[in-house]
């Protein structure tokens, strides 16, 4: 189906609202994560090693998904190892290969976070709904 070349208002509307919505939705994850002692960051990166498919993430890896320079994601997985979150447990085929590993206590914090993330979503379900079907008609 060829798409409209040129944009309506209604299209800048919806465009804004959506660009709302995904703002209001990242300062309540922000303010979330503050509230469970972590930073936007760090919160990010346990649900990244958690929900990696598969199940063991490197530190490369984990950049990636981060979108962070290796150097940074170090830094990161070095602050969250030093906070009792992240264990780094060796390759067992290939030694040289290091996975990241959440602990009982990030776990913990983590679950409890992401709860509160679904039911926020959930809320917002109406609003992306409205969203994804005005763009099926486009």
């Amino acid at each position: 189906m060829a798409k409209r070349a040129r944009l309506t208002q209604t299209d800048y509307e919806q465009l804004a609202e959506f660009r709302y919505q995904l703002r209001r939705f990242l300062t309540f994850s922000e303010a979330a994560a503050a509230a469970a002692g972590l930073t936007p960051q760090q919160h990010q990166a346990l649900l990244a090693i958690k929900g990696f498919p598969g199940g063991n993430v490197s530190t490369g890896q984990l950049s990636e998904r981060l979108g962070t320079k290796h150097h940074s994601t170090v830094g990161l997985i070095d602050r969250l190892a030093a906070n009792g979150m992240v264990v780094r447990q060796t390759g067992e085929a290939d030694r040289r290969q290091v996975f990241l590993i959440l602990t009982p206590k990030a776990e913990k914090q983590l679950a409890a976070l992401s709860l509160a993330h679904r039911d926020e979503l959930e809320k917002m379900k109406p609003l992306l709904r409205k969203f994804l079907t005005y763009l099926d008609r486009g």
